[in-house]
């Protein structure tokens, strides 16, 4: 399944099937996530199309700039409502294939999260998402050279792959420097039937480390790998 100048060749097993509904690292899920590398709009409210109307509003659509925040409307709308010091933000998402990094951490107590904002305490997903590497009709593709060196492992937030699952593109890049958060709830997610296996996470656990620490782990195994690859 995978070319011999890649990771996963040098891997006896790298993803396994999961018939559970357990969210853990390493499940593959689907999920929608922005375009982060697109400046969002801003979605300015300019009032009420009825003054005696809180469903039905004039607004518009002004790109993102930090120093120019706009003014609240003059008459509150119900629907989106307005707080100091924030704004409302649209972003272009697509539904991608993600990987669980992180769970987020254990459930926060009952009792410590009656009477707080919910955003405090609601439970999140880090995820990194995968990008289809082949080119379509609606997406460009990579330069096969700038993937064939990140599937030899030489940038840290760039790992090649081959998903398990059903999709319009044979191979995809993983970005660890797209890692964001998703709500820990089952409407933002889909789950996949695939999970890393163990000895996947125990490889991707020393590529964080590269990534965090701008260095390879020197006791690890991925530094030998990575070298092997590179001197093809």
């Amino acid at each position: 399944m995978y070319p011999d100048d890649s990771l996963q060749s040098l891997v006896s097993s790298w993803w396994q099937k999961e018939e559970s509904q357990a969210i853990k690292r390493g499940r593959l899920l689907k999920a929608l996530v922005p375009h982060v590398d697109q400046n969002p709009m801003i979605l300015i409210l300019e009032g009420r199309t009825d003054p005696t109307s809180h469903t039905r509003v004039n607004y518009r659509l002004e790109p993102l700039q930090i120093k120019k925040m706009p003014r609240p409307p003059i008459l509150p709308v119900a629907a989106l409502p307005t707080y100091q010091g924030e704004i409302h933000t649209v972003y272009r998402a697509k539904k991608r294939p993600v990987l669980v990094i992180s769970c987020g951490g254990p459930d926060i107590p009952r009792g410590l999260r009656i009477g707080a904002a919910r955003w405090q305490t609601a439970p999140t997903l880090l995820v990194a998402p995968y990008y289809g590497a082949e080119p379509s009709a609606t997406r460009g593709g990579w330069k096969e050279e700038f993937v064939k060196r990140i599937r030899r492992c030489e940038y840290p937030q760039y790992l090649w792959d081959k998903l398990p699952i059903n999709s319009s593109t044979e191979e995809s890049i993983l970005r660890f420097d797209h890692i964001q958060p998703i709500a820990k709830n089952p409407d933002t997610y889909e789950l996949t039937s695939y999970c890393l296996s163990e000895e996947a996470f125990t490889v991707l656990d020393e590529w964080l480390l590269w990534l965090f620490n701008e260095k390879l782990p020197e006791d690890g195994v991925l530094v030998d790998v990575r070298k092997g690859l590179m001197e093809l």
